[in-house]
């Protein structure tokens, strides 16, 4: 759900990072975060080089799997051959034919409306869909019953549960107990999550049409929006993934470019349950877990009420999102 609060501008934000993450938390902070495109070795294979940081005095990479998708975190010493590209079109062609490059390709295909940009339908063998779950900014906290729900419904029929979180900054700092309990559900093998770029401030203005909102609106900083939300995932134990989500589901097609010029992954939704839009196998469904959205959570359940016997015969899963994507 369209989160109506304020931009909050980076020195505040950057201020905000100190005094509430970093006061309860002991997580070591990294600098020099930067796009970074390249290619390298590791451990015999090849992989994607997209950020480049410094932790501890140490360099360190956020890396991708070009065939499963799958983002690391590996330090300089751990990558051989690492060959440097001076920009993301430099990038492309050498990874042509990849399915990283495939699925991207298939979003910037799917650019020109105002709304829902992206991959919006995944390709599942079985019947069953992509669950993502956008974490908006909210004075509300997150909505636990969705993932309970989740857990029982698939307990030993899948296990971890996979489902794409979209994160926002701003509800990070506000609720770190929640993002505490999400980490230990992963630690404790209940869930498998993809943690997808939903923009640090996720800026909205009711007062503004949708060509000047979001995103759209005049004087975003689109660099710190990305970058500084990867920074703080990464201080404090998240791993980003190559996906993004628009706030609001909002963008054009020069944002949509921008996007991807940062090797971003955008991922629309085909079944936003609270707009009444009806899941169908493949769907990637949208539904809000920051306590601002209860349509949706409700229709999420039933659904999954409603397919309870498909489920116990494993002929309705929920799929993770870097393999439902072409």
């Amino acid at each position: 759900m369209k989160a109506r609060i304020k931009p909050v501008y980076p020195i505040i934000l950057l201020l905000l990072i100190v005094t509430s993450f970093h006061s309860s938390t002991a997580q070591t902070k990294i600098t020099d975060y930067k796009v970074s495109f390249g290619t390298a070795d590791y451990q015999g294979k090849n992989c994607l080089v997209l950020r480049e940081f410094i932790k501890e005095g140490k360099k360190y990479y956020l890396t991708a799997d070009p065939a499963s998708l799958n983002t690391s975190i590996l330090s300089s010493k751990e990558l051989d051959k690492i060959v440097p590209y001076a920009s993301y079109e430099q990038l492309a062609i050498h990874t042509n034919g990849t399915a990283y490059m495939k699925a991207l390709t298939e979003a910037k295909d799917q650019s020109i409306p105002l709304q829902d940009a992206g991959i919006t339908h995944g390709f599942p063998k079985e019947k069953g869909i992509t669950l993502t779950i956008d974490l908006c900014p909210s004075h509300k906290g997150l909505d636990r019953n969705i993932f309970t729900s989740l857990t029982d419904a698939f307990r030993n029929i899948e296990r971890p549960v996979p489902v794409a979180l979209s994160l926002t900054g701003r509800f990070m700092l506000s609720h770190p107990d929640d993002i505490t309990w999400l980490k230990n559900l992963v630690s404790s093998g209940q869930l498998n999550i993809t943690w997808v770029n939903h923009t640090y401030n996720h800026h909205y203005d009711p007062s503004r049409p949708l060509s000047q909102n979001f995103l759209l609106e005049r004087n975003t900083d689109l660099n710190f929006e990305v970058l500084a939300l990867e920074t703080l995932m990464i201080e404090n134990g998240l791993l980003p993934s190559v996906f993004f989500r628009f706030p609001g589901l909002i963008s054009d097609q020069q944002l949509v470019d921008r996007i991807t010029a940062y090797g971003l992954i955008p991922i629309g939704s085909d079944a936003w349950l609270a707009k009444g839009q009806q899941a169908q196998p493949g769907s990637l469904v949208l539904i809000h877990g920051n306590g601002n959205e209860p349509v949706g959570v409700r229709d999420f359940i039933n659904l999954l009420k409603s397919e309870d016997t498909a489920v116990h015969q494993k002929q309705w899963l929920l799929y993770d999102l870097r393999t439902a994507v072409p």
